[in-house]
């Protein structure tokens, strides 16, 4: 559920000078954050275009505007934290911007074309800060590292068994078992299901347990692993849209702007679940007297 800022938050804002305010407004208007984003895919073409000719003339005068843009930008949301501008580095995506930024001034870099160019290119990723959607997808990739790690070592250990297997069935007949090396290397190609008739044709050439082995390798790796791995991913897509959704809102509050906008149906379901408890908080009393 999204909470209005609280009476501390707006009397901070309150509190602030114009010109803070005016940059937390500025910084999270939605016209700001498309012209940012506009500049973005605008370098992103920019650096493209140098692949085909030297960097000079026009190219560089651009790449010096961008710059310019992006370091007015940083500016502009520091100032948004007013007189506390630590609180901007409290989100890992204003750090990511501002070391994107400031690396483009260190000592040095300019000499060197290699990290100069990888500077340039990371200033593009910055536009997933500015796509709900996107923050939301890294988020739920970041959460979902456990369960997909687990998932990982699963099926490995599942390679390694069946490619052991394989190895006593198929060792001494097929190319891809002769060690377990290979076979492990086998299991994986398998996974992908494309070329199972043939394998299990080969096999059932060599042995009867072929297509046992196949089959049950099939639906264990393949079918299997795969749907926990589409299940960690769901239920971590569900919690990260939460956690930004979050921060969003404390952010605005930090700032003293006003909630943004909830959907009908998010507050529909946000009702129901107050009714919910209500009933249930109903039934306990009832069952205490």
């Amino acid at each position: 559920m999204r909470h209005l800022p609280s009476t501390d938050d707006r009397e901070d804002h309150l509190s602030r000078s114009p010109i803070v305010r005016r940059c937390a407004w500025l910084a999270d208007s939605t016209a700001f954050n498309v012209a940012i984003f506009a500049v973005i895919v605008a370098n992103a073409v920019v650096l493209g275009i140098e692949t085909y000719t030297e960097r000079e003339g026009v190219l560089l005068a651009l790449d010096r505007i961008f710059l310019g843009v992006f370091v007015v930008e940083l500016l502009i949301r520091l100032t948004a934290h007013g007189s506390n501008p630590l609180r901007f580095f409290r989100s890992g995506w204003n750090v990511f911007d501002f070391v994107v930024v400031a690396a483009a001034f260190l000592p040095g870099l300019r000499e060197n074309a290699t990290l100069l160019r990888l500077v340039r290119l990371a200033r593009i990723v910055r536009v997933v800060r500015l796509l709900p959607d996107l923050r939301v997808l890294v988020t739920a990739v970041a959460r979902s590292l456990p369960g997909v790690a687990s998932l990982a070592i699963m099926t490995l250990l599942l390679m390694y068994l069946y490619g052991m297997v394989g190895w006593v069935l198929f060792g001494d007949e097929l190319e891809g078992y002769e060690n377990i090396g290979e076979a492990m290397l086998t299991m994986f190609v398998v996974l992908s299901l494309e070329n199972l008739p043939d394998f299990i044709a080969q096999g059932r050439e060599v042995t009867r347990w072929a297509v046992p082995f196949y089959v049950s390798y099939a639906l264990l790796a393949a079918f299997l692993v795969f749907n926990f791995f589409i299940g960690v991913i769901v239920n971590s897509m569900e919690r990260a849209r939460e956690i930004v959704a979050e921060r969003d809102e404390a952010e605005r509050a930090e700032h003293g702007l006003p909630p943004a906008a909830v959907p009908p149906e998010e507050r529909i379901a946000a009702l129901r679940s107050m009714l919910d408890e209500l009933e249930r908080d109903l039934a306990r009393e009832r069952a205490a007297h």
